[in-house]
């Protein structure tokens, strides 16, 4: 099933994306830090129950979903952030980055999901593509 197979990237996307907020929150500096530090816990939060929401949908759908970091950092678009201290510039510019991959990845899944008349799932990407959008149009406001 080629829905199973895009939601199980999808999962990989989401938990590589959940350790980057992470690492963004834990070495976030500046004169914004505080703002920031608690918008990426915020984030990442919600990633979190999206990640746990997507393998139970997998579950549910008959599927395995992937749950070694091998296999999410194999197929996941979204890449790793090193090790160091980075400022809000930086973080948000990945951010925009990386949330218009998700909002792909949603859309994608919609359309395959339609198509397999698996309105349940195509029902949870509206939310996710809605909630991306609104994000991706506020950090874009922020950076001007």
């Amino acid at each position: 099933m080629e829905l199973l197979k895009e939601l199980n990237l999808f999962l990989a996307d989401l938990n590589v994306f959940y350790r980057k907020l992470q690492n963004y929150h834990w070495n976030v500096e500046g004169r914004d830090f505080f703002t920031v530090h608690a918008k990426l816990e915020e984030y990442y939060n919600e990633i979190n129950e999206q990640i746990d929401e997507i393998a139970e949908h997998i579950l549910i759908l008959g599927g395995q979903p992937l749950g070694r970091l091998t296999d999410y950092l194999e197929n996941s678009q979204i890449q790793e952030t090193e090790n160091k201290k980075v400022t809000s510039d930086i973080i948000f510019r990945e951010l925009i980055r990386d949330y218009n991959t998700l909002e792909g990845q949603a859309i994608k899944i919609k359309e395959a999901a339609d198509k397999e008349g698996e309105y349940g799932t195509s029902s949870m990407m509206d939310e996710y593509i809605q909630s991306y959008t609104k994000k991706l149009w506020m950090m874009n406001q922020m950076m001007g």
